[in-house]
């Protein structure tokens, strides 16, 4: 008789009958059990009947003493024991196993299989023989690549899975003996091997390694016999030491020890590799990485070992994403990805559980209440066996002949989402006492779900959905307890929510708002998620009702964030009455600030009340109010499903005070609670400007990010933006939409970047009426950033070409730049063509220094050219050559100076330069 207790989340149970007492089983993936009893293996099928049916039965060599199963691959893999001697054989193909008389081909590891007998091997199971020159204790087979890992006393050695290509149709599976791994100091009891990983327990020790595939450290893969390393020689003496005292009566007990990481070096256990692959392959690999080491101590009550210091039931457990079967049911290693890897072990009343990928760390210690025989670990459960103190009851008796046997029972669990909603049942007892019991209780319920999750690809869509659905109402009743239950993790309400997509008013909807003394206290887990999804800009507006209720939650919770959550787009609705009605019970409680004062701004523009505006606006300088606006940045700029929208409050500024406006904007940019091209969007969408169209306000901003010296990433982008304006607007003689903010004037005096304008430039402009003020202001801030220090003008010229040089003003611009890029002789032509009379101060300002000699080697020539030549401007151009030679005379000496004028020239008109030139010397 089978007594089961404690099996909450077990459901049905399937009947294996056997003829002989079982001896060893394990699971053949999601359809079979094997169960050894005497010298054979019988598989049996295990779904979907609630009694198992015989599949097949095949001989061993003698009793199993260890059974293990590999998915990939679909192979069996045993260790028998006959005569005392203990053998490792591997079961491939076994499903082609129709009788227990069918033929069997036995053939050893490693050895190519002749062509006539191949395709025999595709209807018949074969069993593949490993020889090994220790007796094997333990295996493991990697669940993600089929590799077998063997342990013996002193090493470890790793049978990698391939397969022999018959032909495109047929391939035989096979193994190849590639790696031995050299241990000292622990004798394995029990082993686990994953994707290079390897866990090696003895009966008070835990070592995990990981093997490295890096070829820079190729050389600690030895390539011959293994030879004792000094370290293992002392840890050997240490042993022998330890022997020798324990043999004069004493028992020597090492003190439990937890090394994670390169510290597990210390442990005195020397791992080191030996490839014994072919030469010709390549090494899978090269060296070992040490990460946990974990020893215990025994129970020193008694003097013999108790079994309840012993370890048990090591296991590695990937968490993966899997691909699907191929038809002869190989599994590739590329359609598995390994996401995690946790470590398992056991102790008879605790369980511990490591993480051991990326990190390695203890994430759980499990008590059990019953001292444990076997542990299992799956990404859903933890199935333990305990011996329970009631006892599990046997009666002999000896049935009749015809009913001899022994039954395997198969106890399935539940679907996961009928056991969640038993918890969350459950869990109801302990809504009302606020205790962290429904919290555990509801976290294992959503793990739960969690996990089956995980594993998709063997869910129906239903299942599927059904799931999912499960995970979100999980979420939702994790985020209710978190809300209002007073923890250390209240704050994990907010994460909760957001998982279970329930919007902000269905939250809301949720909570108990009944008070039945008049006092209501809110939780901090609650305010938490409120505040914070009131922060993140979310596309939903609560009701009034909903509102009125969030501002009295706030008020007597957190009363500095009122007028934080008033502003938030999801409060749009808000009753202005009752804001302002809090907020004035702040003022008269201390908490006036000049961020109050901006709430209460707002909500009297939001109720039409023009003079409590002014009058709360009037109550603080320009500067304060510019610091409560990045306090607070939504009191001007919201955002609506992902676009910028200005508030009320930010369009009565740009009627009333664009220049506070501004200054808040900018303000709000330099402390980072604003970009650049958010910023600019900002103005064109308040100035109802959309494409290209440049509004004003937005130039008085650009402007202003030029007087405040932003750093010089962003300097050329504000100078291409600025001289594009202007120059769009010259050209097209287009006025701008409102008054500029600032003059050329304000410009050049409070800002570096714009320069002094050339006084040449003076003499250009007034040589034609420009009575346009908008125009002539727009032109001398163009003018004067080309003047300035910091414009890169080659960036510019490219689209001066609007910019037509028919006027003064785009003459004026175009010779500016082109002299700032040192082309001067083409500046005096155009000057000479254009406006001979502002030639001489052009050249009286930019000739100069290296400069000076163009005085007589260009503009000179030129206008005695241009005189003889005569026509309308003969006597601007007579002029200019006065003073021009006036220059000339004192800057050369005589000879030099006679050498320069023009042979055809008359004696008379130059003689008094010649004079004054040869004088020059002698009044010096």
């Amino acid at each position: 008789m089978v007594q089961l207790y404690n099996l909450h989340p077990f459901g049905s149970q399937q009947v294996v009958p056997c003829k002989l007492e079982p001896e060893r089983f394990c699971g053949g993936g999601r359809d079979t059990l094997f169960v050894a009893a005497g010298c054979k293996v019988e598989a049996f099928t295990v779904v979907g009947q609630e009694l198992c049916q015989p599949r097949c039965v095949f001989s061993t060599l003698g009793r199993v003493l260890r059974l293990a199963y590999s998915e990939a691959g679909d192979y069996l893999v045993a260790i028998e024991e006959k005569n005392k001697a203990t053998f490792l054989r591997a079961y491939v193909n076994w499903r082609s196993k129709r009788t227990e008389n069918s033929r069997v081909c036995i053939r050893m590891v490693g050895h190519d299989v002749e062509a006539p007998f191949s395709e025999t091997f595709r209807d018949q199971m074969s069993i593949v023989e490993m020889p090994l020159s220790e007796a094997p204790l333990c295996i493991s087979c990697c669940p993600v690549k089929g590799d077998l890992l063997v342990g013996c006393t002193n090493n470890l050695v790793l049978f990698s899975l391939k397969y022999q290509i018959i032909n495109e149709e047929f391939s035989i599976l096979d193994f190849e003996r590639s790696l031995v791994i050299h241990i000292d100091n622990i004798t394995p009891a029990e082993i686990s091997f994953c994707v290079g990983y390897v866990a090696v327990m003895s009966e008070l020790e835990v070592l995990i390694v990981k093997l490295e595939s890096d070829p820079k450290n190729r050389e600690s893969v030895n390539h011959h016999p293994h030879k004792t390393t000094n370290s293992t020689k002392q840890a050997e003496g240490i042993s022998n030491e330890t022997s020798q005292l324990e043999s004069d009566d004493f028992v020597i007990c090492q003190k439990p020890m937890e090394l994670l990481g390169e510290k597990s070096k210390q442990s005195g256990i020397s791992v080191t590799l030996e490839s014994t692959g072919l030469a010709d392959e390549k090494i899978k690999y090269f060296h070992v990485r040490h990460l946990l080491y974990r020893r215990f101590a025994p129970d020193i009550s008694s003097c013999l070992l108790s079994d309840d210091v012993r370890l048990h039931s090591l296991q590695l457990l990937p968490i993966y994403q899997t691909g699907s079967l191929t038809s002869d049911r190989k599994n590739s290693s590329q359609e598995k990805v390994l996401l995690s890897l946790f470590c398992f072990f056991s102790l008879p009343h605790v369980g511990y559980l490591y993480m051991i990928v990326k990190s390695v760390e203890l994430l759980s210690v499990y008590q059990y209440p019953e001292k444990s025989q076997q542990a299992v670990l799956t990404p859903q459960f933890l199935h333990v066996i305990t011996s329970s103190r009631k006892g599990t009851s046997v009666n002999p008796k000896t049935p009749p002949v015809a009913e001899a046997g022994w039954n395997l029972y198969i106890v399935n669990t539940i679907s996961p989402v009928q056991l969640y909603k038993e918890m969350v049942d459950y869990s109801n007892a302990y809504k009302t006492a606020k205790t962290q019991s429904c919290i555990h209780l509801l976290s294992e319920a959503h793990l739960l779900v969690r996990a089956a999750l995980m594993d998709a690809s063997q869910l129906e869509p239903g299942e599927k959905a059904e799931l999912l659905e499960a995970f979100k109402e999980s979420c939702g009743h994790l985020g209710d307890c978190y809300s209002r239950l007073e923890t250390q993790h209240s704050h994990l309400a907010l994460p909760y929510y957001k998982m279970s997509g329930l919007s902000m008013a269905e939250v809301l909807n949720r909570v108990d708002w009944a008070v039945e003394d008049g006092s209501q206290k809110y939780e901090r887990g609650l305010i938490f998620y409120i505040n914070h999804s009131l922060y993140e800009n979310l596309d939903e507006e609560l009701s009034e009702e909903l509102s009125a209720k969030v501002v009295q939650m706030f008020y007597a919770a957190e009363p500095k964030q009122l007028p934080h959550i008033l502003c938030s787009p999801s409060m749009k609705n808000i009753d202005p009455l009752t804001a302002i009605k809090y907020l004035r019970k702040l003022d008269t409680s201390g908490f006036s600030s000049v961020l109050v004062t901006l709430a209460k701004a707002a909500m009297a523009l939001k109720m039409g009340d023009l003079d409590m505006h002014r009058n709360e606006m009037k109550s603080h300088s320009e500067m304060k109010l510019v610091c409560g606006f990045i306090l607070e940045p939504r009191l001007l700029i919201q955002q609506r499903k992902g676009q910028i929208v200005p508030t009320e409050f930010a369009v009565h500024l740009k009627e009333t005070q664009p220049g506070l406006l501004v200054a808040s904007v900018l303000a709000l940019q330099k402390n980072n609670k604003i970009g650049i091209e958010e910023a600019d969007s900002f103005f064109k969408v308040l100035c109802g400007k959309d494409g290209d169209t440049i509004p004003q306000l937005l130039v008085d901003f650009w402007e202003a990010q030029l007087v405040a010296c932003l750093p010089d990433v962003v300097l050329q982008e504000l100078f291409f933006k600025l001289t594009s304006q202007y120059i769009w607007r010259l050209s097209k003689r287009q006025p701008p939409d409102t008054t500029p903010l600032r003059t050329s004037e304000d410009l050049i005096n409070t800002c570096s970047h714009y320069g002094l304008i050339n006084p040449w430039v003076n003499v250009l402009i007034s040589s034609e009426s420009l009575v346009d003020k908008n125009y002539m202001e727009d032109l001398s801030k163009l003018q004067s950033l080309i003047c300035g220090p910091s414009f890169d003008i080659a960036s510019i010229v490219p689209f001066l070409e609007p910019l037509s040089e028919d006027t003064v003003a785009g003459l004026s611009v175009h010779v500016l730049c082109h002299t700032r890029l040192k082309e001067y002789d083409q500046c005096i032509d155009r000057l000479l063509e254009r406006c001979p009379e502002a030639v001489i101060p052009y050249a009286n300002h930019e000739l100069k220094e290296e400069n000076r000699t163009l005085w007589w080697k260009k503009l000179l020539p030129e206008l005695c050219q241009r005189i003889k030549c005569g026509g309308e401007k003969y006597q601007l151009y007579l002029s200019s050559l006065k003073e021009t030679l006036s220059v000339v005379a004192v800057e050369l000496e005589l000879r030099d100076f006679l050498n320069v004028l023009p042979e055809d020239g008359t004696a008379a008109f130059f003689l008094p330069y010649l004079l004054y030139c040869s004088r020059k010397k002698s009044l010096t």
